[in-house]
C-alpha cells in the first residue's frame, strides 16, 4: 500500500531508510542540561509525562527540533517520534502551511484590548467541523475547557457533585479532578468529596450513583471511548440516563477530537453531549483549545440572558491570533485531507507489523498494541502477564537503540510508510531483547531504573 506523504517534509523524513542502526548513542549535552534544569524548574520539566521518570536512562533529555516525524536531540541522534507532542501534533512538527499561518499573523499583532476579527472566523470554522455544537469558547488546553464545563454544569443544574469515569487516566489539573487521583495532596478534603466515580461500558456502576446521588449530580464526564469501546449502545444509555436525572453529559474530547473524527468521536458514535472539550490535535501543537457545547448552557457565560452570570473563561491569552491561526489551517487540512484516514491507514499498518512480530518473538502475551489505529498503546507485561514498569523501561530502551522515540505508538500524517516499515523492525529487534529479558531477568538488559507512573504519591 502507497500511503499519502505531505508535499512539506523534509527529505529526512520521505527518504525512507533500509535498515535499522542499532547505535550507541550519547547524551552528554541532554543529560549536562538536564542538571541544570532540576535546579530551577521543578521536576526538571513543565510537564509530568515528559519527565524524565517517564523513561529509561538511556534516552534523550531534550529535544532540539523536529520536522514531520522525526526529532532530533541536544547530542544529534535522530528519532522517528511517536505520540508527537504528548499527541497534540497530529500533522508533523513544522508542518509547513500551519506555520505558514501563524507567520502571516505575528507581524500584526498577537493579542490587544479588544477582541480580533480572527477569533469569530475560528470559532464558525470549528463550528462547521463540530456541528455537533453551537457555541464555542477558546482556551489553552484541556483542562481549561474541562474546569469551565464543570463551572458551566454546576451553574446550569445548580448541584454540586460531579461524576467521572474512574478508567478513564486525565480530565484536568484542577482540585475536582486531580483530589481523585492516587496523588491528591494540597487538595482540601472537601473538594475530592465532591467527585464520585463510575466505570465505562458498566450500566450498574452509573445506575447506583444516580440512585445515591444522582439529584445533586451536575454531570457526567467522560471520554466517548480510549482502549475499549462503548458496548450495548452504552453511550445512547448513558445520554438517556443523563437526561432522566437532570444531569449533563460532558465528553472530554481532548484526544479523541480531531483523531477519532474530524468532527470528533462525538460524531462517530453518534451522540450529542451538552459540553465537550477539545484540545490537543485542534492546532497541530500550538495552544488552542475549546469548550464547546448547547446554546442554553453556554450562554451562561456571556451576557444575553438575565439570569446569575457564570465566570466561565477569562483568559488573558486564550484568543492569541497567532495560535488561532494555526488552528484554523489545522482544520483547513483536516477538511481539505483524509489526515483522519491516514492515521488509521497507517496505525493498522503498525499494528499488525508489530502483533506479528511478538508473535515470531514469542513475547504476544507482553507486547500486546490496543485501541483504535488513530491512537494505538502498547502493553509491557512480565512472564506472569503482569504490566511492567521494567519492561516497559527496557522496550522504550531498545526502541531508542534503533532510533525510534514511541512512548506509545499514536502515528502522525506525517509518519509514511518507510517510517512504519523501520518501527516494525525496531520492535521486532526490540523484542528479541524482551524475550531474552523474560527468559534471563530483565535486570541482566536494563540500564538504570525502571519507569514509574505519573500518579503515585511518593517520589
Amino acid at each position: 500500500m502507497t500511503s499519502h506523504v505531505p508535499t512539506d517534509l523534509s527529505p529526512a523524513t520521505t527518504v525512507p531508510a533500509t535498515e535499522v542502526a542499532t547505535t550507541e548513542r550519547r547524551y552528554d549535552h541532554g543529560k549536562g542540561l538536564a542538571q541544570r534544569a532540576r535546579m530551577v524548574i521543578p521536576g526538571g520539566c513543565h510537564t509530568y509525562a515528559k519527565g524524565d521518570d517517564q523513561f529509561p536512562q538511556l534516552a534523550p533529555s531534550f529535544i532540539a527540533r523536529g520536522k514531520g516525524c522525526r526529532v532530533w536531540d541536544l547530542d544529534g541522534n535522530e528519532y522517528i517520534e511517536y505520540g508527537m507532542g504528548l499527541r497534540s501534533v497530529t500533522l508533523g512538527h513544522a508542518y509547513q502551511p500551519v506555520i505558514n499561518a501563524a507567520a502571516r499573523q505575528l507581524p500584526l499583532g498577537t493579542n490587544f484590548g479588544r477582541p480580533a476579527p480572527i477569533e469569530v472566523e475560528c470559532a464558525e470554522r470549528f463550528l462547521q467541523l463540530v456541528p455537533t455544537a453551537e457555541m464555542v469558547k477558546f482556551c489553552k488546553d484541556g483542562s481549561d475547557a474541562m474546569d469551565g464545563a464543570i463551572r458551566l454544569a454546576r451553574a446550569y443544574t445548580g448541584r454540586d457533585l460531579i461524576a467521572i469515569c474512574g478508567d478513564h487516566p486525565f480530565f484536568s489539573t484542577a482540585d475536582w479532578f486531580i483530589g481523585s487521583t492516587p496523588m491528591p495532596a494540597g487538595v482540601p478534603e472537601w473538594t475530592r468529596s465532591r467527585t464520585l466515580k463510575f466505570a465505562y461500558n458498566n450500566r450498574e456502576s452509573v445506575e447506583q450513583l444516580m440512585r445515591e446521588s444522582g439529584s445533586q449530580i451536575a454531570c457526567v464526564v467522560l471520554e466517548a471511548a480510549r482502549l475499549e469501546e462503548p458496548r450495548d449502545n452504552f453511550l445512547s444509555w448513558l445520554q438517556e440516563t443523563c437526561r432522566r436525572h437532570g444531569v449533563l453529559l460532558v465528553f472530554d474530547e481532548t484526544i479523541t477530537g480531531f483523531r477519532w473524527h474530524k468532527s470528533g468521536a462525538q460524531h462517530v458514535y453518534g451522540i450529542q453531549p451538552d459540553l465537550s472539550a477539545f484540545g490537543k490535535a485542534m492546532a497541530n501543537g500550538f495552544s488552542v483549545s475549546a469548550l464547546a457545547g448547547r446554546r442554553d448552557v453556554m450562554r451562561l457565560g456571556g451576557l444575553d440572558h438575565d439570569g446569575e452570570r457564570v465566570f466561565l473563561l477569562s483568559t488573558t491569552h486564550g484568543a492569541e491570533t497567532h495560535a488561532l491561526a494555526a488552528a484554523i489551517a489545522t482544520m483547513e487540512t483536516y477538511r481539505d485531507h483524509d489526515v483522519v484516514g491516514h492515521l488509521y491507514r497507517q496505525g493498522e499498518r503498525l499494528r499488525a507489523g508489530v502483533t506479528a512480530a511478538a508473535h515470531r518473538a514469542g513475547v504476544e502475551r507482553q507486547v500486546e498494541c490496543l485501541g483504535r489505529p488513530c491512537c494505538l498503546l502498547f502493553t509491557t507485561r512480565d512472564r506472569q502477564g503482569r504490566p511492567s514498569q521494567e519492561f516497559r523501561a527496557l522496550f522504550l530502551q531498545e526502541l531508542l537503540k534503533r532510533g525510534v522515540l514511541a512512548p506509545s505508538f499514536v502515528v502522525s500524517y506525517s509518519h509514511t510508510d518507510g517510517d512504519i516499515d523501520l518501527t516494525i523492525q525496531a520492535a521486532a529487534e526490540a523484542m528479541g531483547v524482551y524475550r531474552q529479558a523474560l527468559d534471563n531477568g530483565v535486570e541482566k538488559y536494563l540500564v538504570g531504573p525502571p519507569v514509574k507512573p505519573v500518579f503515585r504519591p511518593y517520589a
